[in-house]
């Protein structure tokens, strides 16, 4: 065997003969920082129930003297948060009972109902359509243009009119998904990073994933931009998410800090647990029933958004070789989170695509690319 090797940006020696194996995702992602689609990023791949894949390359920032990125560097994940902290919480309480997915949000939430008229659609909207991103809300609303306190942004989001009628049209929604984790925290009596830290992240051992990093470890993350329109500073450490920054770091849409280690855990145990296993060896965290229900696109036609998840779509960021039968989710931030069920691969790739602004858009190239690269590296085995 050739024992020649090469250090990484970890400082770890990795047997050439992976190097070559994986030498077409180093290719994408050395490429891709040289044409600034973000400067640097972490990554990693579980084959079965097998690391295959993590590392790091590139920079904090654009500047030599920046810090390297390391494999265990923790990023401000984005709406990835969406399915690691609020969809998982979800799937716990379904699982065990407590959640009816079909419940009206409105019992949970008595003010999304409060002042509207009886026919009024938003008295339709259930847990299940706001999984969906088909309950009608808006995809987007700058609501820390006009407030400042979470109480109003709250107050602000649950009076938003309906743009369609419940199920009638896909479209992904911010405020969706801030009014399901306050929801989430009305049937639980928590606040949702206390249910996310008690029922997922602990059990599950997700040591560095948390909501608002203490300040000491500000330096450790790498910045997502330099805000000259909101905050006026630059934003390291804390969440890049304006409306999420409102609701003091923690949210149902937003806010999560998290790094390859932790997700690729968190992948295989969503792996494990399809197949009736747990890669823990304790009793599966989540059922395969669970995941299997989750997992399951919804509609209305068209929509590749499933509950919580999304599935591939024809131009999908998770490439051409994963499944039918996959589910993941992005971040804004740069970040992705793919797993496909059928082959029993996860895969991870972290970056501050948005530094120091938001101009670039590379990062839709580079995640196709990056994701045929490991996916065909692992079928070359």
């Amino acid at each position: 065997m050739d024992t020649t090797s090469f250090k990484t940006n970890s400082g770890v020696a990795v047997p050439n003969r992976e190097s070559e194996r994986f030498a077409a995702v180093y290719k994408v992602l050395e490429q891709a920082i040289q044409h600034h689609a973000f400067p640097g990023c972490a990554f990693g791949a579980i084959d079965g129930s097998e690391v295959a894949l993590s590392d790091a390359l590139g920079r904090f920032t654009y500047e030599d003297g920046s810090p390297g990125i390391q494999p265990d560097t923790m990023f401000d994940v984005a709406s990835i948060t969406k399915v690691v902290s609020t969809t998982a919480v979800a799937m716990l309480l379904y699982q065990s009972g407590a959640l009816d997915l079909d419940t009206p949000l409105g019992d949970m939430l008595p003010g999304f109902i409060v002042g509207r008229d009886n026919t009024e659609r938003a008295r339709r909207v259930t847990i299940r359509n706001l999984l969906a991103h088909n309950s009608g809300l808006p995809g987007y609303v700058e609501f820390f243009r006009t407030v400042n306190t979470p109480a109003a942004l709250y107050r602000a989001c649950l009076e938003l009119p309906l743009a369609a009628a419940p199920g009638e049209r896909s479209e992904y929604s911010d405020p969706g998904f801030i009014l399901l984790g306050k929801a989430l925290e009305v049937l639980t009596r928590a606040d949702l990073p206390v249910s996310a830290r008690k029922t997922v992240f602990d059990p599950l051992d997700l040591a560095s994933t948390r909501f608002s990093p203490p300040a000491r470890e500000h330096h450790l993350i790498p910045p997502t931009e330099v805000d000259e329109s909101f905050r006026h500073r630059r934003i390291q450490g804390e969440v890049q998410d304006e409306n999420a920054f409102i609701l003091q770091g923690a949210a149902g849409h937003a806010g999560l800090f998290s790094n390859v280690p932790d997700l690729l855990r968190f992948g295989r145990e969503i792996l494990a647990g399809a197949k009736g296993d747990s890669a823990s060896g304790q009793p599966a965290h989540f059922t395969a029933d669970t995941i299997e229900c989750f997992a399951m696109r919804q509609g209305p036609e068209g929509s590749s958004r499933a509950l919580g998840w999304d599935t591939p779509s024809p131009e999908s960021s998770a490439g051409r070789h994963f499944s039918p039968h996959s589910i993941g989710h992005l971040g804004f931030s740069g970040c992705s989170l793919w797993i496909d069920l059928d082959a029993s691969i996860a895969v991870v790739l972290l970056t501050n695509r948005t530094w120091p602004d938001r101009q670039s858009e590379l990062i839709k190239e580079v995640r196709p690319a990056f994701h045929d690269a490991v996916r065909e590296a692992l079928q070359s085995v």
